[in-house]
């Protein structure tokens, strides 16, 4: 079973799944503010609001990326 990663902003929680990635580059360029190649960790959850991270994530071609609410996750 491959990881997923993960990173929180406090109101969403972007995932990455590194097994996925094509590396098309269009999170980076979108928006690299958060996605950041060159630094570790690489993505940057306080970057930008939500709704641009979130926004950017569902342009990801893989599916790599993905998000969800924070609060739709309590009591996992």
């Amino acid at each position: 079973m491959e990881s997923a990663k993960e990173y929180t902003n406090g109101e969403i929680t972007i995932v990455w799944k590194q097994h996925l990635c094509q590396h098309s580059g269009n999170c980076v360029r979108g928006l690299p503010e958060v996605f950041r190649a060159k630094v570790q960790p690489w993505i940057n959850p306080r970057g930008a609001s939500s709704d641009e991270m979130m926004a950017q994530v569902k342009k990801c071609p893989s599916g790599a990326l993905s998000f969800y609410y924070n609060k739709d996750k309590k009591g996992d």
